[in-house]
């Protein structure tokens, strides 16, 4: 009897990739293709919508031929996504009028600043769970209408449509007929208010967005719609979606308030499962939907850092230190962890918990013995201090102490980086079998509408830890290395400060 898959298409900040689950959830094919970054001001990144809508269909037909299937062995597809990347198109004729702005992206800083008052601040993180910064997706559509001749009153008319990177694949893949996203993706906007579960009327009015533009907002696991034949060969139903980090919370089985997870990719994303009542920040973290499944939504308390396998992206391809990622181990083994060489990766600016737009990186502690290996491993660790820093956030905003943190992405394949960081934040740190939980989760979701299964606890008895890393740094040394980190961010701070 032949195998039926679920299809997760995961498209992140620098490659797309396609992923047949099987039912089970076990990981049977793979394809991935990068594509182009690109920076045309300091503080700017773009992505080209055509070279990302290629390569997603590009890794969809690659995979069905390496797993020698058709279509019609694909239950479902679920789609997980960067999220607050901005697209802005035609309504007609699928034509962005822009590039995609990235997440990254921080040229909306000074509107930012231009907005920042005590009665919007308060309304934004009231109503959105969110801080007024240029990460979120509101202030990037506003700059492409200001910045495109005609583009507000096209908006206005109903000629022009919003969406992140979900929207826009969603609408390409169903030939136009829907212009949908998911709760997390919304919640990630500056315009959706995550406790009535509905676009805002007075943030689209801050912000001067028309409704118009906005799409369709659904549960994690819906009929996101059917996707053309001529896609992948014939029709298979889109059933499940969600944002990058909350599909990681899913794949890591984060069912339970308490439960947190932290992914390392391009960027590290932290959330903990709060439950379904909101837990509002006082130290500059993030409140945000989790899930929405049936109509019920659980939340979750989120850090966010701009700079983690990034950071080792611009070691390899920016300042030429490494040929590949694999080689920063043999780096670290050489060097240790106890070294006078601090990397801070503020390259776009700090996100959670300082959140400086205008803060830029900076490499402190060097001396006449400092070589490539020490800078190379003050990189993997600045990953492991920053991760501190979100708990420290999360202790202070009330969360009880953790025993656990569950962790995936390409960068906790180190092991290296990986026991760091369980000596840093001194937790166990559980590395599950199957380390692609996003698109796990996303096809998860997908299982869930298509009835595979019939709850969360039963995707929760998926979830195995392939290795489990403790702790064994004295705490001497652990809070000297720490206090080591704090003393050069305030450093980085100190420069951007006005």
């Amino acid at each position: 009897m032949a195998t039926n898959y679920l299809l997760a298409i995961d498209q992140g900040t620098t490659s797309s990739r396609a992923i047949l689950f099987t039912h089970g959830g076990e990981l049977a094919f793979v394809a991935q293709e990068e594509f182009s970054q690109h920076f045309p001001r300091d503080g700017w990144v773009e992505h080209n919508p055509g070279e990302i809508w290629q390569s997603v269909v590009n890794v969809c037909r690659e995979v069905l031929v390496k797993a020698d299937i058709s279509a019609a062995s694909v239950t479902a597809i679920g789609i997980t996504n960067q999220r607050e990347t901005t697209l802005v198109w035609d309504s007609v004729s699928g034509e962005p009028v822009y590039n995609a702005i990235v997440w990254q992206d921080r040229r909306t800083a000074s509107y930012c600043d231009s907005l920042r008052n005590d009665a919007t601040l308060k309304a934004v993180q009231g109503k959105t769970g969110l801080l007024l910064d240029p990460y979120f997706s509101a202030t990037k559509i506003r700059w492409i209408l200001d910045q495109i001749p005609g583009a507000q009153a096209r908006a206005e008319n109903g000629e022009l449509l919003f969406g992140t990177i979900d929207s826009f694949l969603i609408w390409k893949m169903t030939g136009a007929k829907r212009h949908v996203t998911d709760a997390t993706n919304a919640s990630r906007t500056l315009l959706f208010n995550i406790h009535q579960q509905c676009w805002d009327e007075e943030l689209l009015n801050l912000f001067n967005i028309p409704a118009a533009m906005l799409p369709e907002v659904l549960d994690c696991a819906a009929d996101f719609g059917t996707t053309t034949a001529d896609f992948i060969g014939s029709p298979v139903p889109i059933s499940g979606v969600a944002g990058d980090q909350q599909a990681a919370l899913v794949g890591q089985a984060c069912f339970k308030p308490g439960m947190c997870k932290s992914t390392y990719g391009t960027g590290c994303f932290m959330i903990m499962n709060t439950g379904t009542k909101p837990l509002v920040s006082t130290n500059k973290l993030l409140t945000t939907i989790a899930y929405r499944l049936n109509g019920e939504t659980t939340y979750g308390l989120e850090g966010s850092i701009f700079m983690a396998g990034a950071t080792i992206q611009w070691l390899r391809d920016g300042v030429k230190l490494i040929k590949q990622a694999s080689d920063s181990i043999e780096h670290a083994i050489k060097t240790g962890i106890d070294h006078s060489v601090y990397l801070v990766p503020a390259f776009t600016g700090l996100g959670a918990p300082h959140w400086d737009p205008n803060a830029r990186g900076a490499i402190l502690g060097l001396n006449r013995d400092t070589g490539i290996s020490e800078i190379i491993t003050a990189g993997l660790q600045s990953v492991c201090y920053q991760t501190r820093d979100l708990l420290e956030a999360m202790k202070a905003d009330g969360v009880e102490q953790l025993s656990t943190l569950r962790v995936d992405g390409g960068m906790v394949a180190n092991d290296w980086l990986t026991q760091f960081l369980a000596d840093i934040v001194n937790l166990d740190v559980d590395r599950p079998v199957i380390s692609e939980t996003t698109a796990l989760g996303a096809a998860m979701l997908a299982a869930l509408q298509a009835g595979i299964y019939g709850s969360v606890e039963e995707l929760a008895e998926n979830w195995r830890c392939e290795h489990s890393f403790k702790p064994r740094l004295d705490a001497g040394t652990r809070e000297r290395l720490y206090q080591g980190w704090h003393r050069a961010l305030e450093g980085v701070l100190s420069i951007s400060r006005p």
